[in-house]
């Protein structure tokens, strides 16, 4: 067969250089990277390879499955469990005893427990509910995907009907079922009646298909949906293409300035409104795809309907919220209302949903919030824990409007029951896995402005507080240092799941930003752009300055004078006064931390434009307390001399100090060695004798911005080692 709705990879000298475990993994990752395939950590594949037994040295057959959890485009030999497939067979005797007795529904949550005492070779990876399935079918190789064009085809009204018209009978169909034991064995009762088929079906679900050869199961895989996804494409052009896509166009989009301009607005006071019992990141999505479905006149009726595949809408909750806005005729003041009232009733709608569904051990109701805002005009907004999550959940959502795309394009879109739906969403073994979830690190969920992240403390501070899970956005005057610090953290955590191949945002944990503090503009831009990446901001962290000496007579250019203050001073205020506009919106409490000095407290020759900034800097911090509270706390960091790692101490003013202090050095000397005299010199003049760092600084932003001193503001912490001259008095 020829592709052109998915690509065949399969590289047949690199496969026959694997054994069969890595050939597992080499057919997996194939898979797993094309979204077109299966989505982000969706899907399973297995294949039945023949292992000597640790125990008695005998040959037996074991399978090897994706594991719990994980994601196949990225999976790696750990990511497999293994287990005796003589020992699964023999789980069915077990499960028919206790099905036979009334406890069908309670034995398939059971048998996932029972997996365990069927691993071979002490595995620890847990075994995945779709074990039975893999295990019960004759194939040696397995392949369980969740395609768009598939799932098109699974939520469509005539399922059944479609699925042999399509395939000619050589796909056969199950209803929907939850995946698990009962599954896996509806799935082998088909295989054995129909020997012939070597796939199914899965009604509102996704399909499965097997193969003795591992080469033929992956090409068998991608036929069907290339078999599939070409149907669907005809039936679309028929029916007249993008221009009739969900009944035709309802709205125009706006313009993408329009559209950065509005989603700016009203970006933070949205996040503060779904915020409201655990924080969220925001992912915007605004391509031609999201704005074609959320601009059509069937957008309200097909949002409403929800999301088909559990894939989904365990991403996605339920349904997502529509806003029925009009972008050619109103204004942000009128979506906020809709948006406001939207939320409202869907919030209700949730609670109405779960109070219907729930069982007498239903978990307790999750967060009713919606994770998906759809806006006529604008696009979509995702939410997640973080900037990962909300990735995925806004590439989900996308799926499930390819989904919908494909499935009215052939026949009648159709949603999963509401029960069924809430039998997934709240199954006693999903709430089992998220309890196994370890907590949340201390700034989880949160986005820190670090200004000045380029070098020295604010480079440090950056690194730190990504260390607690923090969402950190470097900005720096120097655009190019500031996203040199931002790749330095993704480099070393990773940009994330879901960015592959699906045009969103692939910020992740760090972004980079350029950002002057003297020009309110800059930072009134820096900001929205930090709303548009992740849709606004818990805490700023300020540590950019300047110091710039007097001269051998105590002078210093009127010029230099003002810039001083610019930056050390009024860089921080406009910052502060921009920034409580976006606070007050969002409505979450936050912080500020702004670095002064200890020579705010301490008179020194040489340097009374610096010193006295930091003075004022000092009482700025306490004005800004009063100003912004309760809502904003803000305090201050006043380092000593920080000479390693300071962008404020380049070679020729280290050199100009061990001059005027009178410390022997050499003019070829490395400037590494200059900087390591300077330190201790200073450190000499402290309690603790021990030259100050970056890192030493940034313990303090992180105290100052965490829960440990929540009731603190108004405060400066002295991090200067003991200088005994900046003691109160």
């Amino acid at each position: 067969m020829s592709y052109k709705y998915v690509n065949h990879l399969w590289d047949d000298a690199k496969a026959a250089a694997l054994d069969p475990v890595a050939q597992l993994v080499y057919r997996s990752n194939l898979l797993g990277s094309d979204q077109r395939i299966t989505n982000t950590g969706g899907g399973n594949t297995s294949s039945k390879i023949i292992e000597k037994d640790p125990l008695t040295g005998a040959d037996t057959e074991v399978l090897w499955v994706k594991g719990s959890g994980g994601d196949l485009r990225t999976s790696k030999r750990e990511n497999f469990s293994s287990l005796y497939q003589d020992k699964l067979i023999g789980l069915q005797a077990s499960y028919g005893a206790r099905a036979d007795k009334g406890l069908k529904s309670p034995a398939e949550d059971e048998m996932v427990g029972a997996y365990a005492h069927t691993t071979f070779n002490l595995n620890p990876r847990p075994s995945s509910i779709d074990t039975p399935l893999h295990s019960f079918l004759s194939g040696k190789h397995v392949d369980h995907m969740h395609p768009n064009a598939i799932i098109a085809i699974a939520a469509s009204k005539n399922c059944e009907k479609l699925t042999q018209e399509i395939f000619g009978g050589t796909m056969a169909y199950v209803p929907w079922m939850r995946p698990g034991f009962e599954l896996g064995l509806a799935m082998q009762e088909i295989s054995r009646q129909q020997p012939e088929i070597r796939a199914i079906m899965m009604g509102q679900h996704g399909f499965i298909s097997w193969d003795d050869d591992a080469k033929t199961c992956y090409t068998k895989t991608l036929d069907f949906i290339e078999t599939a996804a070409a149907y669907i494409e005809a039936k679309y052009a028929a029916k007249g293409g993008d221009a009739a896509a969900f009944g035709g166009a309802k709205y125009q989009s706006l313009d993408e300035a329009q559209r950065n301009a509005t989603f700016a607005a009203i970006l933070p006071w949205l996040r503060g409104q779904v915020s409201q019992q655990k924080r969220f990141v925001g992912t915007v999505q605004s391509d031609e795809k999201i704005l074609r479905f959320v601009n059509s006149k069937d957008a309200p009726r097909l949002a409403e309907l929800g999301t088909s595949c559990p894939d989904h809408f365990l991403r996605t909750k339920i349904k997502p919220l529509y806003v029925d806005w009009n972008p050619q005729t109103e204004d942000v003041a009128a979506l906020k209302a809709k948006l406001a009232a939207g939320l409202e009733a869907y919030r209700a709608d949730y609670a109405a949903y779960y109070e219907r569904c729930k069982h007498a051990n239903s978990p307790a109701m999750r967060d009713p919030n919606p994770t998906v805002v759809l806006i006529p005009g604008l696009g979509m907004v995702a939410w997640g824990k973080d900037k990962s999550e909300s990735r995925v959940t806004a590439e989900f959502y996308n799926c499930a409007v390819e989904v919908m795309r494909g499935a009215e394009a052939i026949d009648e879109y159709i949603a999963l029951p509401q029960q069924e739906a809430f039998d997934i969403e709240y199954w006693l073994l999903e709430e089992a896995k998220l309890q196994r979830m370890p907590a949340e690190k201390e700034l989880a969920r949160q986005i820190h402005i670090v200004i000045g992240a380029g070098s020295g403390i604010g480079k440090e501070t950056a690194h730190r507080l990504v260390k607690e899970g923090a969402h950190i956005v470097c900005v720096d005057l120097n655009a190019a240092a500031a996203e040199a610090t931002a790749k330095e953290i993704t480099d070393k955590y990773g940009l994330g799941i879901g960015v592959a191949g699906t045009g969103l945002s692939g910020c992740g944990p760090a972004l980079g930003l350029a950002g002057n503090i003297t020009d309110r503009a800059s930072i009134r831009t820096m900001l929205d752009q930090v709303a548009l990446a992740y849709g606004g901001f818990d805490a700023i962290e300020i540590t950019a300055g300047i110091f710039v000496p007097s001269d051998t007579t105590g002078h210093i250019p009127d010029e230099k004078w003002a810039l001083t203050f610019n930056i050390n001073v009024t860089g921080s205020y406009l910052v502060a006064d921009e920034a409580f506009k976006t606070f007050k919106e969002q409505g979450l409490r936050g912080a500020m931390v702004l670095t002064t000095s200890a020579n705010a407290a301490v008179a020194k020759k040489g340097s009374v434009a610096y010193d006295t900034s930091k003075a004022a800097a000092n009482h700025l911090v306490r004005e800004l307390a009063m100003e912004l509270a309760p809502l904003v706390r803000v305090n201050g960091v006043a380092p000593a001399t920080v000479v390693q790692g300071s962008a404020m101490f380049p070679r020729d003013r280290v050199i100009g100090s061990l001059a005027k202090y009178n410390i022997p050095y050499s003019d070829n000397e490395e400037t590494e060695s200059l900087v390591s005299k300077l330190a201790q010199f200073y450190a000499d003049r402290t309690l603790t004798k021990a030259p100050i760092t970056p890192a030493d600084q940034a313990e303090a932003y992180f105290l100052l911005v965490s829960q440990r001193l929540s009731k603190t503001t108004g405060q400066i912490i002295t991090v200067d080692g003991g200088l005994h001259e900046a003691f109160l008095r």
